[in-house]
């Protein structure tokens, strides 16, 4: 006997079982078990939406640690320009055209300078070099052959508006009578052909110091006139040179027409039988290429990506700094820069060569020094002449520096196989998916399949969103937590019994762990995002915003809660429920309680939709139909649960009035909400700070590593079920039959092996 009772067999074996089940059920409520779930569904639903942003995430780690970036060390051709050679100014008929003119439709240059220019271009150059029509939709044009001619080639296209496959075919090579190739010594081309009335002409293009100093004339306003000293003088002053200041290549067009007179001096032995040894006639080069007419100056460059300056705009307004590593010379590398917006004097930002580089961080013995290192990089925004252990060097240094005490998250692209010790060594490395090589695919932890850096900047947005998801899911299943904990503890103590019972206390479980997961995890990133700084390896896991959240929606609902359990049997007029035993019928009070308790926690979703306080929880709400169809499907499995549950789920149907009043207890987590974000968060306290720096990169690293293997373990069992299916031969791989797979399928799975890897061991697995 216990307090004078004797033992009932009756109602006190149920009474212990209905306690332990409902002890198991609060510690399964307790257990924020979902936060895996959540993690892994952030993860996988962020990765496949990253491909469609050129992003094809290899290592699922990379996509969160791209959100806390602070440096991106981009390459520059193909990357920050397009990688197409183009011609952006010209100098014809006296005047300077920029490249705005150039494309502007009603460009339109004197008809006859035009002719020559599209008949001098298309036929002076390689017919191997072409321009084709681009392999998708909304592409850029092919550039086939010589850059520099595929430039040309493409002036004369888009905006001399003519046809150069069609001056090509009306002269053949074979019709050519005299070619003098491009050399080094020689640093131009020159082609003669028949003239159709009778005569030679001759194109010429090449450097602009040897092609002006053959030439004459000049076509100027109204036609050729004689080039002048003063001309020339000033073509060389202001012409060249500025397109030099702005890092374009220069190249000079001219022609000259041989008339029967010109062409007796140029005769060494006469013709026979009427036929001409043109070989013969145009052997003297010297003789041949003078007197030549200039019919422009081009200025060629490979053009910024249009998409770029706006994407480092955004990078800088997100605290990240973009530094260039190119192997260009120092005058493009400064003039690139500040066309994308990288290089801003007014900062004290710096260029420097690979050899300045290297003379201010090695010591006497060429070992590099960290504290040297730690004086040039904060400035540095462009590193010219870089070679690829420069690279290397520079990404090295600026992660291990610790001028910043939460350390340097540094991201880098590369192309080259050499450039693997650099992806590897930077917590994010991105390969080129177009010009990339292997080594560096292999190497890298993202692949960029566009090779455009305003895909880098959506990989920071997806790394940001995939942390903010999962806070956005941490708030609101800690508020689920608490309240459940509390009203099951209180009520047991109180009333020595619980409003809700095991089987609803797991469809709510349910409700705040696979459904919320669901639904936070899957809210698309906003350019919002790019307005904040990186957290940081140091921030709080649940900042003070968010216990404010936790602790404010959880005081609503317990007063709510409590509320109803011990006065809702008289609001409602209706039996009272804390009287009724465990074999009794269910009754209208607790499913009062448990329909308010479940309709709280699917409005206080909605609620979590925001972590920073803002005011309009319904912002961009329908951009996630996934988040919208779950708590309408939640909804109604809510209405069916508590009319239709019956004994099963321990409920009983309720009065439109009765519902009218649950709606409004839950709504009331909306205007609560309001209320909630105006108390000041800065005098409440935040929990889970990160550990010391030297710490938290290992330890989270086995958090990952540990998530990455069993996925991976999970992956390895489906496809051995998939390779039995098929009836492939099989072979073991880590103690399971794994289906025999292509080469592209073995360095997958040698890319799966490196993530499970340390990232101090995967340094050297290439």
């Amino acid at each position: 006997a216990v307090d004078g009772k004797s033992w009932d067999s009756s109602e006190d074996p149920s009474k212990i079982l209905h306690n332990f089940i409902i002890s198991i059920t609060v510690l399964v409520v307790a257990i924020p078990e979902g936060l895996p779930l959540a993690v892994t569904i952030s993860l996988a639903y962020s990765v496949r939406k990253m491909m469609r942003d050129h992003n094809m995430v290899r290592h699922l780690h990379a996509c969160e640690t791209m959100g806390n970036a602070t440096v991106i060390c981009s390459d520059k051709t193909g990357t920050l320009t397009t990688n197409r050679m183009t011609v952006v100014n010209t100098f014809m008929q006296g005047q300077t055209f920029n490249d705005s003119q150039l494309f502007d439709p009603s460009f339109s240059p004197d008809p006859t300078l035009s002719a020559l220019l599209s008949e001098g271009i298309s036929i002076n150059s390689l017919y191997s070099s072409r321009i084709l029509d681009p392999e998708q939709a909304g592409g850029l044009p092919r550039h086939i052959g010589n850059p520099t001619e595929c430039a040309l080639l493409g002036f004369v296209a888009n905006n001399l508006r003519v046809d150069y496959e069609a001056i090509r075919d009306a002269h053949p090579s074979s019709s050519f009578s005299k070619v003098f190739t491009f050399n080094a010594v020689r640093k131009s081309m020159s082609t003669v052909i028949k003239r159709p009335g009778g005569g030679y002409r001759l194109y010429t293009k090449g450097a602009p110091e040897v092609v002006l100093a053959r030439c004459s004339k000049i076509h100027w306003y109204d036609g050729p006139v004689e080039l002048t000293d003063e001309i020339h003088k000033d073509i060389r002053g202001r012409i060249l040179e500025g397109m030099s200041t702005q890092a374009l290549r220069t190249l000079c067009i001219a022609y000259r027409d041989f008339e029967e007179d010109e062409l007796a001096p140029l005769r060494i032995e006469p013709s026979v039988g009427g036929e001409e040894d043109e070989e013969a006639l145009f052997s003297d080069e010297d003789s041949v290429v003078a007197n030549l007419t200039c019919l422009a100056l081009t200025g060629i460059e490979d053009p910024v990506r249009d998409e770029v300056p706006a994407a480092i705009k955004q990078c800088h307004r997100a605290g990240i700094v973009v530094r260039m590593v190119t192997g260009d010379n120092e005058v493009t590398a400064r003039a690139i820069a500040i066309k994308c917006g990288i290089l801003k004097r007014r900062e004290g930002h710096i260029v420097l060569t690979s050899k300045k580089f290297n003379e201010a961080i090695h010591n006497e013995d060429g070992t590099v020094n960290q504290q040297l290192l730690d004086k040039v990089w904060p400035k540095m925004r462009v590193l010219a002449r870089s070679t690829p252990r420069d690279k290397f060097v520079l990404v090295k240094g600026i992660i291990e520096s610790e001028l910043n005490k939460n350390r340097e998250v540094v991201a880098v692209t590369g192309d080259g196989t050499n450039d693997g010790p650099a992806l590897k060594r930077a917590d994010v490395g991105f390969a080129m998916g177009l010009a990339g090589t292997d080594v560096a695919k292999e190497a890298s932890d993202i692949i960029l399949t566009d090779d455009n850096f305003s895909s880098i900047v959506k990989a920071v947005m997806w790394g940001r969103n995939i942390y903010d998801s999962i806070a956005k899911f941490l708030q609101f299943q800690l508020t689920v937590n608490v309240v459940a904990v509390v009203v099951v503890f209180i009520s047991a103590c109180a009333i020595e019994t619980t409003p809700l019972t095991a089987i609803q206390l797991l469809w709510v479980n349910l409700i705040m762990d696979a459904m919320a997961s669901l639904a936070l995890a899957t809210e698309p990133p906003t350019e919002e995002l790019l307005n904040r700084r990186p957290y940081g390896r140091k921030k709080p896991l649940i900042t003070r915003s968010m216990f404010r959240f936790i602790f404010g929606h959880a005081v609503y609902q317990l007063i709510v809660t409590f509320v109803l359990v011990f006065a809702g049997d008289d609001m409602f007029d209706i039996p009272d429920g804390t009287k009724t035993k465990i074999r009794d019928d269910p009754t209208q009070h607790f499913t009062v309680v448990f329909n308010t308790f479940v309709l709280m926690q699917v409005f206080n979703e909605i609620n979590a939709r925001k972590i920073r306080g803002e005011r309009n929880v319904f912002e961009g709400i329908f951009k996630n139909p996934i988040f919208v169809a779950i708590i309408v499907g939640t909804i109604i499995v809510q209405s069916l649960i508590v009319e239709f549950g019956g004994l099963a789920i321990r409920t009983k149907g309720l009065s439109a009035q009765q519902w009218m009043w649950c709606f409004f207890l839950g709504v009331g987590e909306l205007l609560w909400h309001q209320v909630v974000i105006t108390v000041p968060k800065n005098p409440l306290p935040a929990f889970g700070k990160a550990v010391p720096p030297a710490a938290a990169p290992r330890d989270a690293r086995i958090l990952w590593m540990r998530s990455l293997w069993r996925l991976q373990t999970q992956i390895r069992v489906v496809n051995a079920f998939r390779g039995q299916l098929e009836r492939r031969p099989s072979i073991m791989v880590d103690g399971l039959h794994r289906t025999a797979r292509s080469p592209a399928m073995s360095r997958f799975q040698h890319a799966a092996g490196a993530a499970r890897m340390p990232k101090s061991n995967r340094e050297t697995h290439v």
